[in-house]
């Protein structure tokens, strides 16, 4: 199954990924500076910041290349060279991000991230930082062959959607569904609660509607436990202990864990298909769901908040 991505041809893309070292095995960019946004951001995209994010099969290596080619780029950290900037780059949510960057007449900000990181936070959500990104609407500027990475992408989108399925309610909306989806990246950020627009999901998903369904109908369409109702834009889904059960099993390998950690007191040490069926029958099983979730994502944006002060140039 390919995965349905936006791919972009917009000159001002490729100008930007003509300025960097070549060996990446997935670039995309993300954000206002592509995507419009309702809100204070609204009609202003041209002047807002281009995102981008970099995989590289061999951080050290393009971080190196990257050096000489872009030095101006980095922090104070530049001094240390490749091999500890790769080693920074591996804490939190294993991507090193240069900010701030002037490009062709933008500023732009550029994220770099191991293949098999990037991988790991698809499958697992290990900090579902990158991955979180993957579940809304981007543009693919550049993806090699790697069929292990294209079925990650896939798989955290059906992630995604099994994730939103267990917070909400049997009968709902496409929106409602793209809402919940596009929120869970952003569950337990404190960025959300001291920085940034609180109404910022709801401004990412109303106007882009039509790019969700582009990333999310397939799956919808193939999904045995949802009736999708394309035409009037509603879904149903099996809300059943049994078909809850069903969903948790599905959920990627640290969001169980995360649950399980919950659930569980400690020194009880059952097994995690024992807990995820307590909490299927748990009336507040999507609320379980979303601690899980605000977990992970809590301990992962502070760590990359503080390093991305200190790798500012």
């Amino acid at each position: 199954m390919a995965l349905p991505v936006l791919s972009s041809s917009g000159v001002k893309f490729r100008r930007v990924l003509a300025h960097f070292p070549q060996e990446l095995s997935l670039a995309f960019a993300y954000g206002s500076g592509v995507f419009r946004q309702a809100g204070p951001s609204a009609g202003h995209s041209e002047n807002n910041m281009l995102d981008f994010v970099f995989a590289v099969d061999d951080s050290v290596t393009w971080h190196m290349m990257n050096l000489l080619k872009n030095k101006s780029h980095y922090s104070f950290l530049k001094v240390f060279g490749p091999k500890q900037i790769s080693n920074i780059q591996s804490y939190g949510a294993g991507i090193y991000y240069n900010t701030l960057v002037p490009c062709n007449g933008r500023m732009i900000k550029y994220g770099v991230i191991s293949t098999d990181a990037l991988i790991d936070d698809l499958l697992h959500w290990k900090t579902l930082y990158v991955a979180g990104r993957l579940q809304k609407p981007v543009k693919i500027l550049t993806q090699n062959e790697n069929g292990k990475l294209q079925a990650a992408l896939v798989s955290n989108l059906k992630s995604a959607v099994t994730a939103a399925f267990l917070m909400l309610p049997e009968s709902f909306s496409e929106e409602d569904l793209y809402m919940q989806i596009a929120g869970l990246s952003y569950s337990g950020d404190f960025r959300m609660i001291i920085g940034e627009d609180r109404s910022k999901v709801q401004n990412i998903v109303k106007p882009n509607v039509p790019y969700f369904q582009k990333l999310y109908s397939n799956i919808l369409q193939d999904c045995p436990q949802v009736v999708y109702k394309h035409h009037l834009g509603r879904l149903e889904i099996d809300k059943s202990p049994e078909g809850q059960f069903t969903q948790l099993m599905a959920l990627p390998k640290n969001l169980q864990q995360k649950i399980t950690s919950l659930v569980d007191p400690p020194g009880k040490n059952r097994d995690v298909e024992e807990i995820l069926l307590q909490v299927a029958h748990d009336p507040d099983c999507g609320l379980v769901v979303h601690q899980g979730i605000s977990g992970i994502v809590r301990s992962s944006s502070i760590v990359q908040s503080a390093k991305t002060i200190l790798t500012a140039g």
